[in-house]
């Protein structure tokens, strides 16, 4: 199968299926008389394993150890278990703080809803932002700037 063959076979873009090689993830071989890469069933099944893999959450350097340890005829099941089960916590914290932000978010937009839109004059940029309340610190000794959400 080509690239596009084996993309068009797994419902992704041929762009995956280049991303997915380049990161060793799939291994084609090449055709002698033209260069093209050969992939077969196996990449197919692989490139599909991968795709749940990623929907599962699971970063490609992550996917790419499950990988090479089901290769070398090892169990990979007790790794993803463990990868989960350390990811599930860190996940559960960033909905907490996106819902956090959505709320934020809301808030922002009641109370500017009847603000008057302002120019920059040199002392201020957007007073929308400006004027809307800094969050409350956990700590009054807290100097860390707030983490950032994606």
């Amino acid at each position: 199968m080509k690239v596009s063959e084996l993309a068009h076979e797994a419902g992704v873009t041929a762009e995956t299926v280049r991303h997915y090689t380049r990161e060793s993830l799939l291994e084609p071989t090449r055709n002698p008389t033209n260069g093209y890469q050969i992939y077969t069933r196996r990449d197919l099944e692989r490139l599909r394993f991968i795709q749940r893999a990623r929907t599962l959450g699971f970063s490609v350097i992550e996917v790419r150890e499950i990988l090479e340890q089901a290769d070398q005829g090892d169990s990979p099941c007790p790794l993803v278990r463990d990868l989960l089960a350390s990811r599930l916590p860190e996940i559960r914290q960033r909905i907490t703080d996106l819902q956090a932000l959505a709320a934020r978010m809301e808030q922002a937009l009641d109370a500017w809803a009847e603000m008057p839109d302002g120019t920059p004059d040199g002392h201020s940029l957007c007073r929308l932002i400006e004027n809307f309340p800094e969050p409350l610190k956990h700590h009054s000794d807290d100097t860390r700037p707030a983490k950032e959400i994606p």
